[in-house]
């Protein structure tokens, strides 16, 4: 039994709901959890310090209290981290905070009960977990445990990031962004070879299933088969598009004749205009274009 738990909290993430979910289920996490050390943090960049002291002082679990900047960060130093130190990794968790909390639908996790999910999480194996790392010629490499997407994906993040955040927000900012922008001119490699060029309005690299607040985008995706699975929508007249766009939440769109799918370990996505637009696990991410590789286990999750 792990003796002490690290917890980064962000109390501002979501607008406030986090310092408030704590308040409700600190009680129940040291209960459930035994001695915690809380790390409150404000900016991604004071994630990583917070978890290299924790793990001198003998902590091998953390677990996020925050949004997505605070997920993010938190992948990012754990995959460095546990490449450095891969005989003895820090095992992490999530309490989904904010209003996608998509990660958590993907694995069965309870996402609308904060209490719930303390229980779950208390019960839960770590477990080796692939994540995903985006190369880009222009920014430096980062890890998304998610999903990343190229075209559309990068545009509903901008959009979402000027909204307040409520149930529709993420259906809202979808619509929008396919009436308002094209398709993306995309050249997409999977594994070294040649899978599809032209016109497309998303390209959704991803090792968990959701994205978008319920949509279930890759819904055979798994996260320890070493393998992303590649959806990509093509750039057909928009009215297909949105008239099809229930059919994501459902899982059913990938016989959408619009729809591609492919399983890959590495994908390169470029554009002859000389630019992708590109989020990833919610932070949008512009670049030349990228390389995205699967690092197979180099998470230990909760599950």
């Amino acid at each position: 039994m792990i003796a002490q738990t690290l917890v980064i909290l962000n109390p501002h993430a979501a607008g406030g709901r986090a310092g408030k979910i704590w308040r409700g289920i600190e009680p129940l996490l040291w209960e459930r959890l035994g001695k915690l050390v809380i790390a409150v943090t404000q900016r991604p960049e004071e994630v990583a310090p917070h978890l290299d002291a924790a793990y001198d002082a003998g902590i091998r679990r953390v677990i996020a209290i925050g949004g997505d900047g605070t997920n993010h960060a938190l992948v990012n130093a754990l995959a460095d981290m546990n490449q450095r130190r891969a005989a003895d990794p820090m095992v992490y968790g999530n309490l989904p905070i904010g209003t996608g909390r998509d990660w958590a639908r993907g694995i069965g996790m309870p996402f609308r009960d904060a209490r719930a999910a303390v229980e779950w999480i208390a019960r839960a194996q770590p477990s080796p977990t692939d994540i995903g790392m985006i190369s880009a010629p222009d920014s430096a490499p980062r890890h998304f445990l998610n999903i990343a997407s190229a075209g559309l994906g990068g545009e509903v993040v901008k959009i979402v990031e000027r909204m307040p955040r409520r149930p529709w927000t993420f259906l809202y900012a979808t619509l929008a962004a396919l009436l308002r922008e094209p398709p993306s001119l995309l050249s997409v490699q999977l594994d070294g070879q040649p899978w599809y060029e032209g016109a497309a309005y998303l390209v959704a690299v991803a090792n968990g299933t959701t994205f978008g607040h319920g949509m279930r985008i890759a819904p055979n995706a798994q996260t320890g088969d070493g393998l992303f699975d590649v959806v990509l929508v093509e750039g057909v007249a928009r009215a297909r598009i949105i008239a099809a766009l229930q059919r994501v939440f459902n899982g059913t769109h990938l016989t959408h004749p619009a729809v591609r799918s492919a399983r890959a370990q590495s994908i390169s996505i470029t554009s002859p205009t000389g630019r992708v637009n590109f989020e990833c696990d919610g932070e949008y991410l512009p670049t030349a274009g990228a390389q995205l590789t699967v690092r197979p286990g180099l998470l230990s999750l909760l599950r």
